[in-house]
C-alpha cells in the first residue's frame, strides 16, 4: 500500500498535536520553526493559579506561532518546571533540575533526529533559565546542527515594564504577572484574593535582600520573602498593562523566530 502524501498544512492548524503524521513531514520539509512552552506548577500567592508560568507560555507562544502564519507550530508543552524554592508554600509540583533537562533534552534531541532544526523554548518560569542553559550545552554536544534557543517571557517586555507601577521589590505573582493573567484570562484570577507581598529591601532579613542581588547571585525559598509567597503588589495590575507586556514580548519573540527562519 502507498502512502498518501499532502501538499499543503490546513491553514487554521498552529498545535503540534493537532497536525497528522504527513502533515508532520511537510512541516520538515519545510523547516518550519518549532516552539516549546514550559512552565510550571507552583504557588503563585492567594490570587492566581498554581499553572499561571504555563499559562503565559502557552498563551505567548500560540500568539507567536500565529504571527508565523504557518512557518511556525507549538509543541505539547512541559507543565512542570524546576521550582524547589517554592516548595514550602501549598500548591507546588517540582521537577529535579536534572528531570528537567532530560525531559528537554530528549524532546528536543528526537524532534531533531526526525529531521526538525529549529527548536525555540518560551519559558514563563524564570527558575528554568538555569536548566535550560545546561539543556542547551548538552544538545550542543549531542546534536550540534539543531538551532535550539531559549527564552523567559516577562524579562523581554522591558519598555512596557518601565512604565508599570511597581514596588521597590517585584516580580513572582506580582504587578506584570498578574497584569498578564488579567489581560488572558481575568476569569483565572481571584482579584478578591490579590495581596501585597515582599514590597521593601528593608523589610527582607538579611539573607532575603542579599538574594536581591543579580551577581554574585544566591537563593532562598520564597516563604523568606513573605508568608504568601509574592514579590510586589499584585492589586495595582490591570488587564490594559498586561496587553502592552504580552505585545512586547510576543513582538520580540517573533522577530527573532523571524531570523531563525532565516537560518
Amino acid at each position: 500500500m502507498t502512502r498518501q502524501t499532502v501538499t499543503e498544512i490546513r491553514p487554521q492548524v498552529r498545535q503540534y498535536g493537532e497536525l497528522t503524521s504527513l502533515e508532520i513531514e511537510l512541516a520538515k520539509q519545510s523547516d518550519s520553526l518549532l516552539i516549546l512552552p514550559v512552565g510550571a506548577c507552583e504557588q503563585h500567592g492567594d490570587g492566581l493559579p498554581v499553572s499561571t508560568d504555563s499559562i503565559r507560555a502557552e498563551h505567548v507562544a500560540t500568539a507567536v506561532a500565529e504571527e508565523l502564519a504557518g512557518r511556525a507550530f507549538v509543541i505539547p508543552s512541559i507543565d512542570y518546571g524546576v521550582s524547589p524554592h517554592h516548595g514550602n508554600l501549598p500548591g507546588t509540583i517540582t521537577l529535579d533540575p536534572r528531570t528537567f533537562v532530560d525531559i528537554v533534552t530528549t524532546v528536543a534531541g528526537q524532534l531533531s533526529d526526525s529531521g526538525f532544526t529549529r527548536i525555540l523554548v518560551i519559558t514563563g518560569h524564570g527558575g528554568n533559565m538555569a536548566a535550560l542553559g545546561v539543556a542547551q550545552q548538552v544538545l550542543l554536544g549531542t546534536h550540534p546542527n539543531l538551532t535550539f534557543a531559549y527564552s523567559p517571557v516577562s524579562a523581554l517586555a522591558t519598555e512596557a515594564t518601565a512604565i508599570l507601577p511597581r514596588t521597590e521589590v517585584s516580580g513572582h505573582s506580582g504587578e506584570s504577572e498578574t497584569s498578564q493573567m488579567l489581560a488572558i484570562d481575568d476569569r483565572l484570577v481571584d482579584s478578591p484574593r490579590l495581596t501585597a507581598g515582599a514590597t521593601a529591601l528593608d523589610d527582607l532579613l538579611p539573607r532575603a535582600r542579599l538574594s536581591r542581588t543579580k551577581s554574585p547571585a544566591s537563593a532562598v525559598t520564597f516563604d523568606q520573602y513573605s508568608e504568601n509567597g509574592v514579590l510586589g503588589d499584585p492589586r495595582t495590575a490591570t488587564a490594559t498593562a498586561g496587553d502592552d507586556i504580552l505585545g512586547e514580548i510576543v513582538a520580540k519573540l517573533v522577530a527573532y523566530s523571524r531570523e531563525m527562519l532565516r537560518l
